[in-house]
């Protein structure tokens, strides 16, 4: 006798307490569907905001810095780089100055 009250007591439930859609129901489907990931534009959507190989030719070919020594040369390409809004980083020094490599006994 319990069960038949017990049975009927939930039959009653669900007619008045609606249950949450199911799994497969397109309410639930709905809910649970992520939105796409958004993906990081494209570098070559945007225009090219670096100088032109022209400017920077001009830079490294001027007429007045070929005469100077080494160090004052590469402090007059950092100043124009620098009017380019570019960091110049002194490119042409020797990298054995920079760079100390151990050796690994074979």
């Amino acid at each position: 006798m319990r069960d038949a009250i017990a049975r009927t007591l939930v039959r009653v439930l669900s007619v008045l307490i609606p249950r949450p859609p199911g799994r497969h129901s397109a309410e639930y489907l709905a809910a649970q569907t992520p939105e796409p990931a958004l993906t990081p534009a494209s570098p070559w959507s945007r225009p090219w905001t670096a100088p032109s190989a022209q400017e920077v030719r001009a830079v490294f070919r001027d007429e007045r810095t070929q005469e100077l020594p080494e160090l004052q040369r590469e402090r007059v390409y950092a100043a124009e780089f620098a009017d380019l809004g570019l960091d110049y980083d002194f490119p042409t020094m020797p990298l054995s100055s920079v760079v100390v490599r151990e050796r690994v006994a074979a």
